[in-house]
């Protein structure tokens, strides 16, 4: 393996406060070093990088275009270096982070709210969520816990179903002026925006009520429910989404149901841990604070 090349912490903090002031003399006084010793640091970032990263102009230093690249790689790296120390220095001895993963739209209107006064009964146990679109991040190890959508199948995880769902079509109330539907099939001359991750939704919806859209797969597509959702409130089109997921909506008048036919989805939710973490303290601790909030 080649050595790598990655110079002293020092070094780097060397030459982002002599760039961000123009000046050795700033920037010795900032960081409690001789100006010789800054100018030192940087002379020998200079030599590993076989470029120089400053002019000195009549007496003022001005950065080359190397330079200032490689300022912005520099500012990066050592922001998420202080980031990450403050991460570490904010846990006591005794915290441990659990890591969850879950698709965005869920995270952000069903799980997150779910999870309030979790952190005050378990004040050693620091929650660190993440947006996964494929529930892969339990079997690559970037997470203790995975909420997912599907058939709750999956070698080497234990899955506990939380809920099914049922999907109904929404849309902004402008966008029906006053108008009332007679028929599911009249649904099909407006927007139908569609979901990337259940394509077959709209023609399901119509099939189940004894009907053939040719309009089923058309309309503009998005990533997430919540995209959809943003889509369907301005005006774009009518998505199909789950109930839970509009519910606030609702009952505010945001969105309306425009035809009041809702679909049983094929799958549900599901709350999934490695097999073998099934009595881990903190992935118990949530499963059970999970199975809780579903009982209350």
């Amino acid at each position: 393996m080649s050595k790598r090349l990655v110079p002293s912490m020092a070094a780097l903090q060397c030459f982002e406060a002599a760039a961000r002031h123009l000046s050795f003399t700033r920037a010795a006084e900032e960081l409690h070093l001789t100006q010789s010793a800054v100018s030192k640091q940087v002379a020998q970032l200079e030599e590993m990088l076989r470029h120089h990263l400053f002019l000195r102009i009549r007496r003022r230093l001005q950065l080359t275009p190397a330079g200032a690249l490689y300022l912005a790689e520099v500012n990066k790296i050592l922001t998420q270096v202080d980031m990450s120390s403050r991460y570490i220095l904010s846990y006591g001895q005794q915290t441990e982070v659990l890591k969850v993963a879950t698709q965005p739209s869920f995270g952000v209107r069903w799980l997150i709210p779910h999870l309030k006064g979790f952190g005050k009964r378990h004040p050693n146990i620091h929650l660190d969520i993440r947006n996964e679109m494929e529930p892969f991040a339990l079997l690559q190890g970037n997470a203790d816990v995975v909420f997912f959508y599907g058939q709750g199948t999956w070698p080497g995880a234990t899955c506990i179903e939380l809920f099914g769902e049922e999907v109904v079509p929404v849309c902004a109330p402008e966008l029906m002026q006053g108008r009332t539907l007679n028929d599911a099939s009249e649904l099909s001359e407006l927007v139908l925006l569609q979901s990337t991750s259940r394509p077959e939704a709209w023609h399901e919806w119509f099939l189940e009520q004894g009907l053939h859209s040719a309009h089923s797969y058309h309309g503009p597509r998005f990533d997430t429910f919540y995209m959809s959702l943003s889509a369907a409130q301005s005006g774009c089109g009518v998505a199909l989404v789950p109930r839970y997921l509009v519910a606030q909506e609702l009952a505010e008048g945001k969105l309306i149901v425009p035809w009041q036919h809702s679909m049983r989805s094929s799958g549900s939710h599901f709350l999934a841990f490695a097999e073998h973490a099934a009595e881990v303290p903190k992935v118990r601790a949530l499963v059970d604070w999970i199975a809780d909030e579903l009982a209350g």
